[in-house]
């Protein structure tokens, strides 16, 4: 992860140069004289929070159950019909239910 910081954190910085740059603006505020306002002194943290959320967001931080069956309801009943045949046949292969045409 301090990589990736490293690599990507100057990005906030070229970022925030650039719309200054575009609406003319010398500094965003005058919070820390000579130093510009708060966002010129974090914008690399504010580009680096973006993308440490969105990376536990994606790879890091395990399914939630709840949501996933709120994405199965929003399915067709044939599509929800599909998710349960596979599931009960992966189940079943597993051995951790029982299958209903054999009773074993």
């Amino acid at each position: 992860m301090s990589q990736f910081a490293s690599v990507i954190g100057p990005f906030g910085g070229f970022f925030a140069s650039g719309f200054k740059r575009a609406f003319k603006i010398k500094d965003f505020g005058d919070t820390i004289p000579g130093h510009g306002g708060f966002m010129d002194r974090f914008d690399c943290q504010f580009l680096m929070a973006t993308f440490v959320h969105v990376y536990y967001t994606s790879f890091i931080r395990a399914p939630n159950p709840q949501k996933i069956l709120q994405s199965i309801w929003l399915l067709t009943t044939e599509e929800q019909i599909q998710i349960y045949n596979t599931l009960r046949e992966k189940l079943t292969l597993r051995g951790l239910i029982l299958d209903r045409a054999t009773n074993t």
